[in-house]
């Protein structure tokens, strides 16, 4: 299997840079107290540091706020993930503990400032992919029953027609829904070469050594940018 980044991305993103981490063999069905306590330290730190801050214009989300705006995306109605994470601490709000994958992707999500994604690859035939949008394309949110088709040229990340994330990193499927059956995972981090790919190389590698060290699974990473733009495992 494998995950690729379309030209047309790098055409508009040409700095653009995915950390990739495969988790395979995963038990996602008991509790980890470790991960539970990375969680609350780093919502936490999240409040600390953002309290009463404007964060859009915070030097470590511009430059996804820039990206957003160059894919024809407004970053105001649809923030990427971390961003609208760190809005909602520095509110004075917390998250909420959904299951030891998830929990585990925001700790680290939210240590490094990068959006990150939770995927089950459980049962998937196709490649995962970060391309436009296309005909035939299906979305259902978290949390809804309501079948949405992306907009057209759309950067979305899918698995066939299943979209997993829409408008790149701003909402997740239903489809790629993360549960405690969840045995094979994907987690995209998306960076830029000439931003914050050390940022990206470190919050890859931290969290493929919590999955070994925790789950004791088995765990391929990569990275994917403009002259590397497949990741097979």
């Amino acid at each position: 299997m494998q995950f690729e980044v379309k030209p047309e991305i790098f055409a508009q993103l040409p700095t653009m840079c995915v950390g990739v981490v495969i988790a395979q063999q995963v038990d996602n069905s008991q509790a980890y107290p470790e991960i539970e306590t990375l969680l609350d330290q780093a919502i936490a730190n999240a409040q600390r540091q953002f309290k009463d801050v404007q964060v859009k214009q915070d030097p470590l989300i511009v430059p996804y706020r820039e990206a957003f705006r160059k894919l024809g995306i407004n970053p105001n109605r649809y923030p990427c993930s971390v961003e609208a994470m760190f809005k909602r601490l520095s509110k004075g709000k917390s998250l909420p503990h959904i299951n030891p994958l998830v929990d585990l992707n925001n700790a680290i999500s939210l240590k490094y400032a990068l959006p990150m994604g939770t995927h089950t690859l459980d049962g998937a035939t196709d490649n995962i992919e970060m391309r436009l949008a296309e005909a035939g394309d299906s979305f259902e949110a978290l949390g809804s029953d309501k079948v949405e088709a992306p907009d057209e040229n759309e950067v979305v990340y899918a698995v066939g027609h299943q979209v997993r994330t829409r408008r790149w990193t701003w909402r997740q499927s239903k489809f790629g829904m993360i549960t405690p059956e969840t045995k094979t995972v994907f987690f995209p981090i998306d960076g830029f070469s000439d931003v914050n790919q050390d940022k990206v190389e470190q919050a890859a590698n931290e969290l493929a050594d919590k999955l070994q060290t925790i789950f004791h699974c088995q765990v391929q990473r990569g990275l994917v940018d403009q002259a590397h733009p497949v990741f097979a495992w």
